[in-house]
């Protein structure tokens, strides 16, 4: 049945290339041909075929991503939740394409798939395959569709991994890469995990050396691989939540081996689900692509493989993902980063493991909306004008206050970047300070950003962003590799201000550094008068709520520097309505409302 929202009734289609004798070369040196790769669409390619995307699936998945294939189909597509009007790949303005990858056994060839050369199935006699390979058979496919570039490619796990192959090794077919809940190289771990699945499979007697097609499958060994895979796709806390300690339909122990716990009768479930669907040949050769897995591979290292990236790259991860967790997102962010290239990142918050990317769909929709609509249009890197969601003033803690949410550091601030050059803003908000410099001074612009609102609004509007803690430092960034280093209103909230500018001090030439003064004599004033904690413009709540860690004013930030290998080039004090106040040489701490710095590491540049 179709729902609103949906792609409705959809059809697979085939396409069969690679015919002998041009044979399709594989990474393992073997020849395959015929190659059938069975796909599915969505949406409607827009004349000038501009509009394009490729969903790449995970290891299970197949090309029916979205829609149903009848009325009376109770299940839609593996992706479903994001596919189609109005969702997070909106099918009223863009064309997607799914296919499923060779070596599966979802119309695509496989093991399963009827060997030309004996007329039997392949078995075993399959060659090995790569993840390479499996894009490479996708570049047949958008060949044929007469598609020149991608507007984008998208994956999660092992689809991901294609993402990646895409990006690095046909960087001029892609506009850009989303990169989800995936790894730049399979770990041991991983390895691990799927060599014994492939050794439950193995084990089955009923394997019959991967020629089962005529008898009984191997179902018991794919059913452990199977539920063994799952259990890394969850998280401690989901299983926690869903299940617990409860049985299933008792309230006492049985005293045998059977199935009795809910997590257990959970994944027998699971298991024969999937025995239903999938071959155990097909597991054996996607598991063993996934282990081969190593970006670096024939490039020499990550750094020059993601050197080769052209296109702007959305990378998530989730924070409970431990099949592939956010570290390793980041190991490719940070690459990406170092090497200059246009990338996002985003750490979604959620409990449900690695599975997270196909059921936590309402960050990443939005996360994906505002990304593929940016590169669509061509807004990326230039502002919007407005932002899709409203972070710019915080909240006053009470009806009173005078703060009015205008932040007067901003004009000051773009005043002094120099144009075109290359910016990092820490703290950088929902982008409004980093739209600016970007459309105003034509600068290179990353932002860095904790809060995950922020971060989502900062991509909507095309923004580079990193979710990152600037508390736990800079060190994926290189040394002197920013002209300037903006941290605005943020120095009194950080943990560890000292570490955080000595950071700034490393990767930037300059740093700019605001913060409100807390000697302003108003703040002074109605401290003493009212013998309260002050609300003010630039400290708008109430001392149980603030986000403030730090109280410091002019004098003591010139003092911090004086102690800490830091050199002022340049000190502005600003009063409550952005003027310059000339009166600090004579009193510092009392006529500034808020103060701009520039400084810079000892003996790097003059002062102005």
């Amino acid at each position: 049945m179709t729902e609103r929202g949906s792609v409705g009734i959809v059809q697979t289609q085939y396409l069969t290339f690679a015919e002998p004798p041009n044979e399709m070369i594989l990474d393992c040196g073997k020849r395959l041909g015929p190659i059938t790769l069975a796909y599915e669409t969505y949406g409607t390619l827009n004349a000038d075929k501009s509009n394009a995307v490729l969903i790449t699936h995970a290891l299970s998945g197949d090309a029916h991503a979205a829609g149903y294939h009848s009325e009376a189909d109770r299940k839609p597509g593996w992706w479903d939740s994001m596919i189609g009007p109005g969702k997070g790949f909106d099918t009223n303005k863009f064309f997607f394409i799914c296919s499923n990858v060779i070596g599966g056994c979802r119309g695509s060839t496989g093991p399963s798939s009827i060997n030309p050369e004996t007329n039997a199935p392949y078995g075993l006699s399959f060659p090995i395959i790569t993840v390479a390979d499996m894009v490479r058979a996708q570049t047949r496919l958008v060949d044929h569709l007469g598609i020149d570039t991608l507007l984008a490619v998208v994956g999660g796990s092992m689809g991901g991994m294609q993402t990646l192959v895409w990006a690095t090794q046909y960087p001029e077919r892609l506009k850009s890469a989303i990169v989800i809940a995936t790894t730049h190289q399979s770990g041991a771990q991983e390895i691990a995990f799927n060599a014994v699945g492939r050794h439950a499979i193995l084990a089955d007697q009923k394997f019959e050396d991967g020629q089962y097609y005529n008898g009984d499958h191997p179902a018991r060994g794919l059913s452990i691989a199977r539920m063994l895979a799952h259990i890394t796709y969850l998280s401690q806390q989901s299983m926690h939540d869903k299940f617990g300690r409860a049985l299933r339909e008792t309230d006492r122990y049985s005293y045998d081996f059977g199935s009795e716990f809910a997590v257990e009768t959970y994944l027998d479930y699971q298991g024969q689900q999937f025995v239903n669907r999938f071959d155990a040949n097909s597991y054996l050769y996607i598991t063993k692509a996934i282990d081969y897995f190593d970006l670096a591979e024939g490039h020499g290292s990550l750094e020059a493989a993601l050197e080769k990236v052209e296109a702007e790259t959305l990378v998530l991860s989730y924070s409970s993902d431990w099949l592939y967790p956010p570290c390793e997102s980041e190991d490719i962010v940070y690459t990406l980063a170092r090497k200059r290239k246009d990338v996002s990142y985003c750490q979604i918050q959620s409990d449900y493991g690695h599975d997270a990317f196909l059921l936590e769909v309402d960050v990443m929709e939005k996360i994906i909306r505002g990304f593929l609509d940016s590169v669509y249009t061509g807004a990326a890197r230039k502002p919007a004008t407005h932002s899709r969601i409203d972070l710019v003033a915080p909240k006053p803690a009470n009806p009173d206050t005078i703060y009015d949410g205008r932040r007067i550091d901003y004009d000051r601030i773009v005043d002094l970047v120099e144009p075109n050059s290359h910016v990092l803003d820490i703290g950088c908000g929902d982008g409004t300070l980093l739209a600016r410099l970007i459309h105003e001074k034509h600068v290179n612009g990353m932002g860095i950003e904790l809060a995950q609102d922020n971060v989502v609004a900062c991509i909507e509007q095309g923004l580079n962003v990193i979710q990152a803690d600037v508390d736990k430092g800079l060190c994926q960034l290189p040394d002197q590799s920013f002209d300037y280093v903006i941290l605005s209103m943020t120095l009194q909230v950080i943990q560890h201000p000292a570490t955080a500018i000595a950071e700034m001090l490393r990767v930037g030439r300059k740093c700019i550094v605001s913060f409100p003064n807390f000697g302003f004599w108003k703040v002074r004033a109605l401290h003493a008068l009212k013998g309260e904690a002050p609300v003010t413009r630039n400290l708008p709540y109430a001392w149980h709520m603030t986000p403030n860690r730090h109280v410091l004013s002019i004098k003591d930030f010139r003092k911090f520097c004086d102690s800490h290998g830091a050199k002022i080039l340049t000190e502005i004090p600003i009063s409550s309505h952005g003027k310059i106040v000339r009166r600090t040489k004579i009193w510092p701490n009392l006529f500034a409302d808020e103060a701009i710095f520039i400084i810079t590491a000892d003996g790097r540049a003059g002062a102005k």
